[in-house]
């Protein structure tokens, strides 16, 4: 196995034995439940579904609250059923995490692409808006891309990171630097290398 799913909880620091304060992110991973096995034979790849939180009322199609596949190279030891714990990871792993960023809803080009803005004072009207989007005769559009107001976040998002620390009794994860997503979000951890 290379990778394992668990919930954001937050921020904080370790201190390294050289004295060096780390950033990290805090990632709760209880045991995941293998969900699903995928054969080369029947779906053309070798796969596994991790589960994670199970479901107070399960159903029959929805057991879990967060279920991710993830590719292996060969399904030796690994049964419908097994629990995936922290072991697969090492402390000094890179890993690559993926969550879903918070949402901010309708913004402005200033807040969303950073936008300077017009002059704030001497009666000028100019003031947190995109300015000129182009010509009007021809083309007579927008082109697609533009930097226009409009949603921020609420997307999905990957980083490279490394792992800083690791808690076997307490099923906690320390991830360098910040992790895309709110607190109690679902990530997605894989291992690159070690």
């Amino acid at each position: 196995m290379k990778g394992i799913l668990g919930k954001k909880l937050g921020m904080t620091r370790v201190v390294k034995d050289n004295g060096i304060y780390v950033p990290v992110t805090i990632i709760q991973c209880t045991p995941n439940i293998i969900h699903q096995i995928k054969t080369a034979d029947k779906d053309g790849y070798n796969a596994i579904a991790l589960g994670f939180e199970a479901r107070k009322r399960p159903t029959k199609t929805k057991k879990f609250y967060y279920v991710r596949e993830f590719h292996v190279d060969s399904l030796d030891g690994l049964e419908k059923g097994a629990a995936i714990d922290l072991s697969v990871l090492a402390e000094g792993d890179i890993i690559s995490i993926t969550g879903v960023t918070k949402g901010k809803g309708q913004q402005g080009v200033m807040k969303r692409y950073n936008f300077r803005g017009g002059p704030g004072g001497h009666g000028s009207h100019f003031m947190r808006e995109p300015g000129s989007v182009g010509a009007r005769a021809k083309p007579g559009k927008i082109h697609p891309g533009k930097k226009l107001p409009g949603h921020m976040g609420s997307d999905q998002m990957t980083r490279k990171s490394s792992v800083e620390y690791i808690d076997m009794e307490n099923n906690l994860i320390g991830i360098k630097g910040p992790v895309p997503g709110s607190i109690n979000s679902y990530v997605t951890i894989k291992k690159l290398s070690a």
